[in-house]
């Protein structure tokens, strides 16, 4: 950014700040990830734990939705209010529905590493829906291809083959000098799953996401209140948790918290997971642009791995690192696409107002900024370099 300097915070550029503000974020993340399985471990409900964590979600974004976004909220209609409701059935039932019933499948590293695969599902959804277009004639066009190849390719490796086991610290803690303490075991990674059930579940969880993404583009041009609209959204999936809980959740004692630590794991996936890192997120979109938060998703993975095989004992399997190697390779080169993309319409427009003036006469007033093209995965925000 050209005004690092006038931006800094006790003489810390901010550049620098973008970069240990992701970081951070990642870790939080990583941490969701490892707090989830712990919680499922232990007991709680896939049902209760939404509910909680949304209700305090909402309780975190009601506040600043109120009085920030006063002036920019439409009035409220009937078609607003199933736009939200459909959202929420997407973006936060489904979502977090299937990502919590894959993870008690599977582990959390491979749950971070499908992760990965949602910016190029989500790119793969808006040009099936005619939102994005590819041109195969150009290397962005065929780099966003090939990586959406690649991701769906990853998936499906993590899914439909496990492979033998890589790396598992089981095995040196059943040694006695290594073995790990007494308070430790309760996160111990849960045995006898069905680990392709549970894939399947993540890559529902991965499509959910990424629908809720692309619907999300039609509403905020009709509702430009971002957090209001996930405010709403919110709200509307801890009503249908609520119905399902009605349904499938009759004992009373899986609302009560039996611990310190199951009170943790809620406080954690609805303050850090939903609250703190919603925040940094749109700070870090608006500051450094949405490719340079995108590239730091690969991170949480090898920061989930590292984590769940501290404190989870968690086992690697050859299928499950071929399929993560895939699967960031992918988004990778969609990412890269999109960013060669955009800066070839940059220049294609800054030409064409250029020979326009010169037929003209005239000289144009003001400069051509590629910010001005809209994309529909890559919203256009005041800095995108960093």
């Amino acid at each position: 950014m050209a005004d690092d300097a006038g931006k800094s915070i006790c003489g810390v550029p901010e550049r620098v700040q973008l970069h240990v503000a992701m970081l951070a974020l990642q870790f939080g993340y990583a941490g969701f990830h490892v707090v989830s399985r712990a919680a499922l471990n232990m007991g709680i409900s896939k049902v209760v734990f939404p509910v909680y964590r949304n209700i305090i979600a909402l309780i975190l974004l009601v506040p600043f939705a109120y009085f920030l976004e006063k002036k920019d909220r439409p009035a409220m209609t009937l078609s607003f209010l199933v736009q939200f409701f459909l959202l929420a059935l997407c973006g936060i039932t489904a979502n977090q529905g299937f990502y919590l019933l894959g993870l008690d499948n599977t582990s959390p590293t491979f749950a971070s590493a499908i992760q990965n695969s949602v910016p190029a599902i989500t790119f793969l959804m808006a040009v099936l829906l005619r939102i994005e277009k590819v041109r195969i004639d150009r290397k962005d066009g065929i780099a966003k291809v090939a990586g959406t190849l690649a991701c769906v390719a990853g998936a499906s490796v993590i899914t439909l083959y496990k492979g033998p086991t890589i790396f598992s610290q089981s095995h040196a803690l059943n040694q006695p000098s290594l073995r790990s303490p007494p308070a430790m075991l309760w996160l111990g990674d849960a045995e006898g799953k069905n680990w392709t059930l549970g894939c399947v579940y993540l890559i529902g969880h991965c499509l959910s996401w990424s629908g809720w993404l692309v619907l999300q583009a039609p509403v905020l041009k009709k509702y430009p209140a971002r957090l209001s609209v996930t405010s709403y959204t919110c709200f509307f999936g801890v009503i249908q948790f609520l119905v399902i809980a009605a349904f499938i959740e009759r004992d009373s004692e899986a609302w009560i918290f039996h611990s310190g630590t199951e009170l943790f794991t809620i406080l954690y996936a609805g303050f850090i997971a939903s609250g703190v890192a919603f925040a940094v997120q749109i700070w870090c979109i608006d500051r450094g642009g949405p490719v340079f938060v995108a590239v730091y998703q690969p991170v949480q993975t090898l920061v989930v791995a590292i984590m769940a095989s501290i404190a989870l004992g968690e086992q690697f399997y050859l299928g499950g690192i071929i399929g993560a190697i895939l699967i960031i390779a992918g988004l990778y080169l969609v990412l890269w696409g999109k960013s060669e993309e955009r800066a070839f319409a940059a220049k294609e427009a800054a030409v064409m107002v250029s020979s326009t003036a010169e037929n003209d006469g005239l000289r144009p007033t003001t400069p051509f900024k590629a910010s001005s093209i809209t994309q529909p995965l890559l919203p256009s925000l005041p800095s995108e370099n960093v």
